[in-house]
């Protein structure tokens, strides 16, 4: 008997010496749009985000896993009173999402501020790459100038000397026009911002037809594109201006604009045709587990979560350990559905961008596919001006 005793409590000693960390849960906060009409984007994140849940057995970087979902609704202050919420009430370890640059530069200060890593999984604000970056904030998807740099090195490069541009009136609005002119060097007809969310562009189609460019930027996310395309088409102008685009013909818009949108030309860093056995295997299960094709805000957001596993991983699940967890972040490694890429010394990706175009699959589908890569290892304009702490 005392034998057995003396061994239980040796046995519980061991027990009560491994790490804490290993058997703690870890929760990580996701801010997106869930209301509204731009919803339909942050339901494709957090769609992605419980795919890759799905394919990490539940489990990130092997601890049990609670994703704590927030809806901004577009709003600054929204998005801050979430993050604040997610901090203090819910305690999360990392909080990540977000779709919009305004709502990002609100969010960020808070949650690096309590000193916890936010991976952005879309809004792409140029500060944040620039003068604002810091050690605690990663993005898997892209600076906001990068994307309108491939477009803008494509017009260029095809001798389409005459655009007209529009985009909303926000933080990305104007980031997307001064990465187009960053490469366009020809003739910008007009600059039109229009309100964050508006729904009717007559006024605005109206106004584009009286100065007859040769063709037209525009760069309108979400439900916008889906209102924008429809009233472009009505107006008799697709066929009649070319029309190129960044965020605005994609996999939620396509269904329900058709037609519309064949033709139209996009810069993307990601799409569903893209070859490599992570995107394959991505593209292939979103399609089983939701009856239809994967967009690039929840692709970015699928690399969030493994990003974010390949530090708890590497870390041996100690979460108390930030400056190695940002370290393991700072190697992106991890199956990237992109393919492999790595991080600038301001936490935002060097990857490649691609032309796309929309053309009718054999299915009968109206599709983007990849036409020829415009970058390579592509950085952004603003790393130089980052300077990190650590």
């Amino acid at each position: 008997m005392i034998r057995s005793i003396f061994a239980g409590v040796v046995a519980a000693s061991i027990a009560f010496a491994a790490p804490v960390h290993a058997q703690q849960k870890l929760k990580i906060g996701f801010i997106t749009t869930m209301s509204g009409p731009q919803g339909v984007i942050g339901q494709y994140m957090k769609d992605s985000v419980e795919l890759a849940l799905d394919h990490l057995g539940r489990k990130v970087g092997g601890l049990e896993t609670e994703i704590i979902y927030g809806d901004d609704q577009t709003k600054p202050d929204v998005g801050v009173q979430l993050a604040e919420e997610m901090l203090k009430k819910h305690q999360v370890d990392f909080v990540s999402g977000i779709i919009w640059s305004n709502v990002m530069l609100a969010v960020v200060p808070v949650v690096t501020g309590a000193g916890k890593i936010m991976v952005g999984t879309n809004a792409g604000a140029s500060p944040l790459a620039g003068s604002q970056c810091s050690e605690l904030y990663f993005s898997t998807s892209w600076n906001n100038d990068q994307t309108p740099e491939a477009m803008g090195k494509f017009l260029q490069d095809s001798n389409v000397n005459d655009l007209y541009v529009m985009a909303p009136n926000y933080q990305a609005g104007k980031d997307m026009v001064a990465g187009l002119k960053r490469y366009y060097k020809g003739r910008i007809v007009e600059e039109v911002y229009t309100k964050l969310g508006q729904q009717d562009y007559q006024a605005e189609i109206s106004q584009l037809r009286s100065k007859n460019p040769k063709a037209v930027f525009v760069f309108y996310p979400g439900g916008m594109g889906i209102q924008f395309l429809k009233q472009y088409d009505q107006a008799g102008l697709r066929g009649q201006l070319p029309l190129y685009s960044v965020y605005t013909v994609d996999e939620i818009s396509l269904p329900a604009v058709k037609e519309a949108a064949l033709g139209n030309w996009e810069t993307r860093f990601w799409s569903p045709d893209l070859k490599n056995p992570a995107n394959q295997k991505y593209v292939a299960d979103y399609k089983k587990k939701y009856g239809k094709l994967p967009v690039f805000y929840g692709a970015q957001s699928y690399d969030g979560i493994l990003l974010i596993d390949s530090a708890v991983k590497a870390t041996k699940g100690n979460l108390k350990d930030t400056r190695a967890l940002v370290a393991a972040m700072r190697k992106a490694d991890f199956d990237s559905i992109r393919g492999r890429f790595t991080y600038n010394v301001n936490h935002h990706p060097i990857q490649n961008f691609y032309l796309l175009r929309a053309e009718k699959a054999a299915s009968g589908d109206i599709e983007m596919h990849i036409q020829k890569t415009i970058f390579q290892d592509h950085k952004d304009s603003y790393y130089q001006d980052c300077k990190m702490k650590w």
